[in-house]
């Protein structure tokens, strides 16, 4: 039981700050430049992200272990979870087109682009690995853990990117560097500092 609740500490602490999808692992870019020119989108996104990449676990990992292996057809993992996946965005999107339609709006073209977004993928096919921690397979708890925590990882990221950017639109930036470029430095300086806690004893 104890080594069960540190398994699950250590994936929700890599997964928010030492391997963090974006800073780390340099997944789901787009819609960390396209979305976090204001704290107000970022934020949504991220919560969208972290419902997708939450319920998408669970439901993956369930397909994965019940059909897919017992079918000996471990090779359509991709084309199965982008199903599931896309699914899902399709509710999400249903959802607040109907009960939040400035939040759909704002979001624009970034919200169906989950569909393909490659942390959502990139998680779920994670969880269908090894638990780097364990050296077992991921269990439905701690796919469903590692999902959630990716998800605040990738939520932390844009909400940490936009306050910057909106920071950045009251400075004196060069022309040159102005929009995107600046963007780019930050993201990675960024990253630089995530690379810290990468040394965190406790791993």
């Amino acid at each position: 039981m104890t080594s069960n609740i540190v398994s699950i500490v250590q994936i929700s602490i890599a997964a928010v700050l030492i391997q963090n999808f974006i800073l780390a692992r340099f997944l789901g870019l787009c819609p960390f430049f396209g979305v976090s020119k204001k704290l107000s989108s970022a934020t949504g996104m991220g919560m969208a992200v972290v419902f997708v990449m939450t319920i998408s676990t669970a439901f993956t990992w369930w397909i994965n272990e019940s059909i897919l292996v017992g079918m000996h057809v471990e090779y359509l993992e991709t084309i199965v979870f982008i199903l599931v996946i896309a699914s899902l965005v399709q509710l999400l999107e249903m959802f607040l087109q109907k009960f939040s339609p400035h939040l759909y709006e704002s979001l624009g073209i970034y919200l169906p682009l989950m569909t393909t977004n490659c942390a959502i993928l990139g998680v779920a096919i994670i969880n269908t690995g090894v638990n780097q921690f364990s050296g077992s397979p991921y269990t439905l708890v701690e796919s469903v853990v590692n999902g959630a925590a990716s998800g605040v990882g990738f939520l932390l990221a844009l909400v940490l990117m936009a306050g910057l950017r909106e920071r950045m639109e009251l400075a004196d930036i060069p022309k040159s560097l102005d929009g995107l470029p600046i963007s780019f430095i930050t993201a990675g300086l960024m990253a630089m500092a995530f690379l810290g806690f990468s040394g965190l004893s406790f791993f």
